[in-house]
């Protein structure tokens, strides 16, 4: 059974919906949105891979009023992501787990004065020894998860091992170290949402 050219799926050419758009410089990225009455939200981050937030505080020079500031203590449900496990926090609660982890979240109509009051928070920590290497976790000298600092087991068991290393003509054996690769966005990821009471909700966002 053949299949026509004009029908067939793997292997064919596709056009992208946005390639034109992209390619003529007309495509449109959430920083080139603008709506009425728009917030822009900012992020504070932990500056240390791990530690206790003893305060947080906030310039008095900065009217607070008039932004919206939100914290741990802020969210009404539960506080984290689950991935695997229910480990993440959306907010960090009272210890940081690794640098730029998001500690409180800012928004203003005004993206300088944004800027101006991210600058203008200050978390004071009592650090913990963090742990950057397997072989450190491995050591078991701190703990930072669990009773053993092992996130997951999987046991993988399929054919017979020695039987392949006996029959191998050579056998190379090696440690080999990467660092981490992630391909790079065109654009950072960013939300935009806006209610009104006909529509509901709408949301654009770069969701890569």
């Amino acid at each position: 059974m053949s299949t026509s050219a004009k029908t067939r799926i793997v292997g064919s050419p596709v056009h992208r919906k946005e390639g034109v758009d992209k390619l003529m410089g007309r495509a449109r990225y959430v920083d080139d949105i603008e709506r009425d009455g728009m917030w822009h939200g900012a992020t504070v981050r932990s500056t240390i891979p791990r530690g206790l937030v003893r305060s947080i505080e906030f310039d008095p020079r900065i009217n607070w009023s008039e932004f919206a500031v939100v914290t741990a203590a802020d969210i009404p449900g539960k506080n984290h992501i689950q991935l695997i496990f229910a480990d993440q926090p959306c907010l960090a609660d009272g210890r940081v787990n690794h640098c730029e982890e998001a500690v409180v979240l800012l928004a203003h109509p005004s993206k300088q004065r944004l800027r101006e009051a991210l600058a203008s928070v200050r978390i004071e920590y009592d650090p913990l020894h963090p742990i950057f290497t397997i072989e450190e976790s491995e050591r078991q000298d701190v703990i930072v998860w669990g009773e053993n600092n092992l996130f997951k087991s999987f046991l993988l068991e399929k054919g017979n091992v020695e039987d392949a290393w006996a029959g191998a003509a050579h056998v190379i054996e090696g440690e080999y170290r990467t660092a981490a690769q992630e391909h790079l966005y065109i654009e950072n990821n960013g939300m935009i949402a806006e209610y009104s009471e006909t529509d509901g909700v709408t949301v654009w966002g770069s969701l890569q």
